[in-house]
Parts: C-alpha cells; structure tokens; sequence
C-alpha cells in the first residue's frame, strides 16, 4: 500500500489520534496526479490503482477540475434545482430535478426556461462523457464492463439542510438505491468540485466496509420469498429487488439511524479544494458529506465478475456472512 497518503487533501482527526487512523485506514486516500480526462494510465505513467480501488481507496485527482463554460454559469444557483439536485440520464437525455425557471443570472435577468434546461442538459452530458472516458482511462480492465447510469449537479448547499435522518448524506453511511436495484453491481462514482468561489467539499470517510457489516449484521434480516418481485409489481422498484439490495438498503439504515455509531465510530474528515476530482465504489466506502455547494457527479454500475478481486466487493461479503446467495 505505498502508494497511499492521508496527506494530500486536509485531513482531520475526527475521534482518533494519528497512529490509530493510519491503523483503520491504511488504504483511505490514492493521490494520481492524473493530466487530464481522457489520458490513459499507461500513457501517463501513472501506476494501476485498480486493486487499492477495489480494497476501499478513494481515489483522489487533485489537479483534474472540470471547466465551466461561460453560458453554464448562470447555473450556479441553488435554485436550479427543485430537490436537492439535478439528474441526467445519458442513455435517453432526460433531465430530472431542474426548476430552470426560477434561476436568474448575476445581472437578475430572468433566463429563458428552454434554453437554460438545453444549456443544462449539455452541462451534464459533457461531464457525464468526461467521467466516462476517465474510468475508461483509470480502470482499463473495467472497459467494456462499466454500465453508465445518472450524473447529477448538487447545487444545494449540505451544511444545515433540512432533511429526513435517512435522506440525510451528513451521516456515515454506504450507497443503496431503493427504487433502482443493483442486483449485486458494485456502484462506483466521480465527483469533481465546481464551486465558484473556491469552497472544499468536506466529507467523513468511515470505518472498512468488513468492519461496518460485521458492526450491523445482526441486525440485518433476509427478505421473504417474492416480495422484490411484488415491490416491483407495484412500481415501487423498477426492478426486482434483490436479498442483497434489501440488506444493503437495511445496513443504510441502521447506520444513518444510530446515533451512537454516527458520533463513535472511527471516522476522518477530509476536505476535497474546488477543482478537484475524487473516485470511490460508495458501495463500500463508508462516507458522509458535511459541507459544501456545487459538486458534479456520475454514476457507475460495474458487475461483480468484472473486478480483479471479487471476494471484496459487498455482494460476497456478505454472501459469506449469511452463508447463502443472494442475487
């Protein structure tokens, strides 16, 4: 693991003392100084991170901003979005979330409400492509493999919004999608920083995803026989709902719902600077993001048997805890 460091971005010990976070987070943070987008791996001359990925890293481009066009910047107002972010699909085009018409640009001229979701929309695909060709370039056995599902724009402020304790990202947790299961696919995601005004996006990283399920897995409980299917059957999934993504769904859960473990468990603060760019499978990266306005995202699927080590992806993990399939 000597190509980590816990130094390249602010770290913060949020209950623990130095020797004790290099102990439960050997593999916390992997510094590529990576040129651009599309540039491979091997072409820069920049090491493989694939396995540190794989074991829990997040990797961190500190130098890789993503570039807002002039007619995008109008964007930039929590406004813009009617939740507390805007989605995109870039398999069909459609934008999620956007409240366009209520976005007035630095001069207070109302925007023109087509044009704005068109210049929006283009936004998002444009970094929705960007992230793509960067997996691509980063993972290269991944190719052909990653499945691309949404990017998002949060323009919302997170420090101090109001919001359900499990709607709630300021609290440790790991990535389950209730409506959209995963069947088992690890969910892998970009970000990158775009705040105007040079704000950090400041996030907790949490303890290893072995340690979080072994913490909570007395508490989670198989589903009964059929009622993915049913939940599906009724529109409240858009596909069957695995054992897997009920357990994960139920790990979410007990981790955001316990408030003992949110204040208790080992745990680091790190800042991201604008103009910067992160990589993690939030599937098993234990996270939650304090403070921060203005943050691109996208979305990966990636099956289980495309890894170089599937042993440590959550769907096996946790196959092994319960001792049975769950896909």
């Amino acid at each position: 693991m000597s190509g980590f460091s816990r130094t390249v971005v602010e770290v913060h010990d949020a209950c623990l003392t130095g020797r004790d976070c290099a102990r439960l987070f050997p593999a916390m943070i992997r510094r590529l100084n990576h040129p651009n987008w599309g540039t491979r791996v091997s072409a820069a001359g920049i090491e493989d991170c694939t396995a540190e990925l794989e074991e829990g890293a997040v990797v961190f481009l500190p130098e890789l901003g993503f570039d807002i066009r002039w007619d995008e910047k109008p964007h930039f107002s929590p406004l813009v979005a009617a939740a507390k972010n805007v989605s995109f699909d870039p398999l069909t085009g459609r934008l999620g979330g956007a409240a366009v018409g209520n976005v007035q640009d630095r001069d207070t001229k109302s925007l023109d409400a087509p044009g704005s979701l068109e210049s929006l929309s283009a936004m998002l695909r444009r970094f929705s492509a960007a992230a793509a060709s960067l997996a691509e370039a980063l993972f290269p056995t991944y190719n052909a493999r990653l499945q691309r599902a949404r990017a998002s724009f949060r323009p919302a402020e997170i420090a101090g919004r109001e919001t359900t304790w499990r709607h709630d990202d300021t609290r440790l947790h790991i990535d389950s999608f209730p409506a959209t299961p995963v069947q088992g696919r690890r969910i892998l995601r970009v970000f990158t920083n775009v705040n105007p005004d040079g704000r950090s996006r400041s996030w907790r990283i949490g303890e290893p995803f072995e340690d979080v399920a072994q913490r909570f897995g007395g508490q989670l409980r198989l589903p009964l026989p059929f009622s993915g299917a049913m939940l599906r059957a009724v529109g409240i999934t858009r596909s069957r709902r695995s054992a897997y993504d009920a357990l994960m769904l139920q790990l979410h859960d007990r981790m955001k719902a316990d408030l003992e473990y949110q204040a208790k468990a080992p745990q680091t603060a790190i800042d991201f600077p604008a103009g910067s760019t992160w990589i993690a499978f939030t599937d098993r990266v234990s996270h939650a993001a304090m403070a921060g306005q203005y943050q691109l995202e996208q979305t990966f699927l990636l099956p289980v048997d495309a890894m170089q080590q599937p042993g440590r992806s959550p769907l096996r993990i946790l196959e092994r805890m319960k001792k049975r399939a769950l896909v």
